[in-house]
């Protein structure tokens, strides 16, 4: 087959031409990385800057913003070991959300709950932390909001994970008679559980991995889980895709110490305290309007503080970046006005489906 013998060798010349092109890359990055003298190799203004420009006739985007992803975290490997701490055991969604936003050229440490999540790097154990904040279905993870409340870490990046929930077992489904996973994806799969296990105890752990553990110990028991889930445990799938909502996607932040640079595309997360007494939150909201700074996101907390009874915190996003004029502006007079302000960071906007 000699026309297939031709194209062959043409594609060993490209992988070849390749290989030199990213080493040439590589000795770029650690070029930088010497001229930056102490300065963190994760910049995410500027990861987010590259996956926003590369473009192919061939390859759909999110396939090859999925190898550049991989070549920035190989190359920023080469400046800096870089460890980042996420909600374990290994095998969670979480994990995923690591992978595909940091790449492979990371250590990613699971710990047992976002509460440690937190401590680890605020402790400086790792550089930063992938925590999850919201699902498309199920709303927002609370306790995240509330340690995001008291950390001194700030939020520096986004990820949203297009989240697929199995049905994991080691036997049959006939034999499921309890069905462990997180709550939330419980919540995310009710529909289908109800339809398909109606018998079956819905029993909430600590996360979809510890989920997959146990039904891989305990016989009758399955698992919500994702399919790595499945790989690492030894788990057969049962069922794919049982989530009700099929865009279900959760979003996660990235914390550590670093304040991203304006890219354009950006979003700014806030909290921000309102007085107990009519039109409180209106007055609070109007500089927002009248700089014309739109608002993506509010949420409602109830405040912590006994002596706070039925007072609540507001979880913002805005569109935009703290240092473009109007976001600066409006967050002028926000500080004026509320009782309590914090600005929990601004950073790039995730890409879409990426």
């Amino acid at each position: 087959m000699p026309d297939i013998d031709k194209l062959r060798r043409e594609i060993d010349a490209l992988d070849d031409e390749l290989a030199k092109l990213l080493d040439k890359r590589a000795g770029l990055a650690m070029e930088i990385g010497k001229l930056k003298q102490g300065s963190p190799a994760y910049r995410p203004e500027r990861e987010a800057e590259i996956l926003r420009r590369v473009s192919s006739k061939i390859l759909p985007k999110e396939r090859l913003v999925a190898v550049f992803r991989e070549i920035i975290s190989a190359c920023r490997g080469l400046e800096e070991a870089i460890r980042v701490s996420y909600l374990g055991p290994e095998g969670t969604f979480s994990e995923q959300a690591v992978r595909k936003h940091f790449g492979r050229a990371v250590e990613a440490l699971a710990v047992p709950s976002v509460d440690e999540a937190f401590r680890r790097c605020e402790a400086g154990a790792v550089q930063f932390t992938v925590v999850p904040v919201e699902n498309s279905t199920e709303g927002v993870v609370g306790r995240t909001l509330d340690l995001l409340l008291a950390t001194p870490l700030r939020i520096c990046a986004e990820i949203e994970l297009r989240v697929q929930q199995n049905l994991l077992a080691k036997g049959a489904l006939k034999d499921v008679r309890r069905v462990y996973s997180h709550a939330q994806s419980l919540a995310q799969c009710a529909a289908w559980v109800a339809q398909h296990l109606p018998a079956a105890e819905r029993i909430p752990v600590a996360s979809n991995a510890e989920a997959a553990q146990r039904a891989a110990q305990e016989p009758g028991a399955a698992a919500i889980a994702g399919e790595a889930a499945a790989e690492r445990y030894g788990l057969q799938v049962l069922a794919k895709s049982i989530e009700d909502a099929a865009n279900n996607t959760t979003r996660f932040l990235v914390l550590g110490e670093l304040d991203p640079a304006p890219t354009g595309n950006d979003r700014t997360s806030l909290v921000m305290s309102a007085e107990n007494k009519p039109g409180a939150v209106h007055a609070l909201l109007t500089p927002l309007a009248e700089h014309k700074v739109s608002m993506t996101r509010i949420e409602s907390r109830p405040a912590r503080s006994r002596s706070a009874l039925w007072e609540y915190m507001f979880f913002i996003d805005l569109e935009g970046h703290q240092k473009d004029a109007r976001v600066a502006k409006a967050l002028a007079e926000l500080r004026g006005k509320a009782p309590f302000l914090k600005v929990l960071g601004s950073y790039p906007v995730a890409l879409k489906g990426n």
